[in-house]
């Protein structure tokens, strides 16, 4: 058994936890860890039914968000810890890559890599969905964003672990299937969405340096200063990245997700003309 713990954080996840969980199966980490912002539907239930912990989050606005809160408040005793959400599934080839790499490891961290599905289609084309979600305990947390409460997300969404050693890649994939529906979808981006207008507001307009963002987010942040940079993301996705592989199905993701960025950059122009202070 790895010394790992896999950290679940949730909230209303009763469509996807259990698969989730049951693919960890037994024997593999030593510890798993649900982290639960006062789910009102059977999330619970599903966590106690697969005997894991369960620790209850109540986010009030401020730093930290739940993954940091976790390392800080209820740091793992294991080596290392894997954020893993609900909507993700280990596959046996996932599980045995990290169990061969983690016991003689000299990495800080490891990049992970997912296969999307949409619509009940795995998809072969678009931009490959990679983050690095491995990591060694009390070496590595989330980076600090002063916010208040600029949205209802009380999780590092697209806040990245800040890593001062070496990044190690696992190649096999993580499935990435969520069972709650487009309508879940369409309204996660759109909270999405409004956290990253606000986070780009405030970094505009105040002393805050970036130098800690990586490349990827330097060219989303200087795509999202215009609404064209949702256009920009269609073609380089649905043409440049293959997405046209996935026909109808891959059409429509694609299109989806430059929407998103079209959102924030109109969101982010919205906040600019009213000239809104954020604390």
């Amino acid at each position: 058994m790895l010394s790992l713990t896999i950290a679940i954080p949730v909230r209303n996840e009763e469509k996807n936890l259990g698969l989730c969980l049951q693919a960890i199966g037994n024997g593999f980490a030593d510890s798993v860890v649900v982290i639960d912002s006062t789910s009102d539907d059977k999330t619970a239930d599903i966590a106690n039914q697969h005997n894991v912990k369960i620790i209850d989050f109540k986010w009030n606005g401020q730093f930290p968000k739940k993954r940091n809160w976790f390392l800080r408040e209820h740091r793992p005793s294991t080596d290392w810890v894997l954020f893993l959400d609900a909507d993700e599934i280990l596959t046996q080839k996932v599980k045995r890559e990290i169990a061969v790499a983690l016991p003689r490891s000299t990495h800080q961290g490891y990049l992970l890599s997912y296969t999307n599905y949409f619509l009940g289609k795995r998809l072969k084309g678009g931009y490959p969905l990679r983050k690095i979600a491995l990591f060694r305990v009390g070496e590595v947390e989330y980076e600090r964003i002063e916010e208040n409460r600029w949205s209802q997300c009380d999780m590092e969404v697209h806040e990245h672990p800040l890593l001062t050693g070496t990044m190690g890649v696992i190649q096999s994939r993580i499935d990435h299937r969520d069972y709650r529906g487009i309508d879940s979808y369409i309204n996660k981006h759109n909270e999405y969405a409004t956290w990253e207008a606000k986070r780009l507001f405030h970094y505009r307009r105040t002393q805050h340096t970036n130098s800690t963002w990586k490349p990827h987010q330097r060219l989303k942040y200087s795509l999202l200063t215009s609404p064209w940079g949702g256009l920009a993301f269609f073609f380089g996705s649905f043409f440049g990245m293959g997405g046209w592989r996935d026909g109808s199905i891959g059409f429509a993701f694609c299109l989806l997700k430059a929407s998103y960025f079209t959102q924030i950059a109109c969101k982010l122009r919205e906040l600019e003309l009213k000239g809104k202070e954020i604390a």
